[in-house]
């Protein structure tokens, strides 16, 4: 079973920056889709940034953020300039198989930014 193990969250000011990085227990060539989730208190997760073929990203985080992935280290990135304070959540890993025959979430990486 693939196992996700989120790091980098923390506490920031805003305009601050940081990185999240999702290590994958398997090749990171398995997952047909890779990307980053997000959940703020009393919201629904959203899609952050996602990486397959190439990239997506939501709109409030164009330009601010960038996925990107290390395929030796099996591991994927979310490198997040200019945060703002509605930047902040718990942010997930996950990961899709082709075909949709599995998916996973990390455990999850909580992101405050100060005002």
């Amino acid at each position: 079973q693939v196992q996700l193990v989120e790091s980098g969250g923390g506490l920031v000011q805003a305009g601050g920056s940081l990185r999240l990085s999702c290590a994958a227990s398997t090749s990171i060539f398995t997952f047909n889709v890779m990307g980053w989730y997000r959940q703020a208190p009393g919201k629904q997760r959203e899609l952050v940034a996602s990486i397959s073929r190439g990239t997506n990203y939501a709109d409030s985080v164009k330009g601010r953020f960038t996925i990107s992935t290390d395929d030796a280290k099996n591991t994927v990135y979310l490198q997040m300039n200019s945060l703002k304070p509605e930047d902040t959540a718990v942010y997930y890993c996950n990961v899709r198989g082709f075909r949709g025959v599995f998916q996973v979430w990390g455990q999850g990486t909580l992101v405050t930014v100060g005002s």
